[in-house]
């Protein structure tokens, strides 16, 4: 996640608040793996498959890390991604890695971290309502 421009990275983050226009734009702009990893992180199983099936299995793993899986937290240690494990902790409100990514300037990712608690934070989950 930290080759995508802070545009892309606030666009995202908006998705994420349910702007379904900019995710519109971020699916046919290049960047359906963004669309996908927030649909899944607001809870769209299809968008997690679409990860898994287009070569995304980082950002599938993202997603479940998010959502305090174990075997998602071992499987982006062993295939090091470890930035990616350390925005899901900080997506947790851990403060050793809201540190570490204030230390490393990457602001973006506390905003998208606190963006993405706040949803989970405040969901209210009714399956009818999956969609991608």
């Amino acid at each position: 996640m930290l080759n995508y421009p802070a545009k892309i990275l606030i666009a995202f983050g908006e998705t994420i608040s349910g702007n379904d226009e900019i995710f519109s734009w971020l699916l046919k702009n290049g960047f359906p793996e963004l669309a996908a990893l927030s649909k899944a992180i607001r809870g769209s199983e299809e968008g997690f498959k679409w990860l898994l099936g287009n070569k995304f299995p980082h950002l599938a793993a993202l997603d479940r890390a998010i959502d305090n899986d174990a075997k998602a937290y071992q499987w982006l240690k062993k295939n090091n991604y470890l930035f990616l494990l350390i925005f899901a902790e900080a997506c947790h409100n851990k403060k050793e890695a809201l540190l570490w990514l204030k230390e490393k300037e990457l602001e973006i990712f506390i905003l998208l971290a606190n963006k993405i608690k706040h949803f989970r934070d405040n969901q209210t989950f009714d399956y009818h309502k999956l969609h991608f």
